[in-house]
């Protein structure tokens, strides 16, 4: 955990996760694909809210949330941080 100084009242009772429990190694590619930006934008093309763009890469991790494969052995490898949740 990260705490922050009371330098403001809204820092004075502010933590937030630092991930150190997480991995560092790099996640596995088969599992990853990126993410297309939209900046903004609609299907035509045309700017409909302002002020977004820029920021980071963001691939999307594929995570198998309904866990229906029966009779398939999985192994959890690792805990790593996704930027979409």
């Amino acid at each position: 955990m990260k705490f922050f100084k009371p330098t403001s009242p809204g820092l004075r009772e502010k933590t937030v996760q630092d991930f150190a429990e997480l991995t560092e190694s790099k996640p596995e590619r088969s599992l990853l694909i990126k993410l297309k930006k939209k900046s903004g934008r609609n299907n035509q093309g045309k700017i409909t809210v302002r002020h977004r763009g820029g920021g980071s890469r963001r691939f999307y991790r594929i995570i198998d949330f309904k866990r229906d494969k029966d009779n398939i052995p999985a192994q959890v490898l690792s805990i790593e941080y996704d930027p979409n949740r």
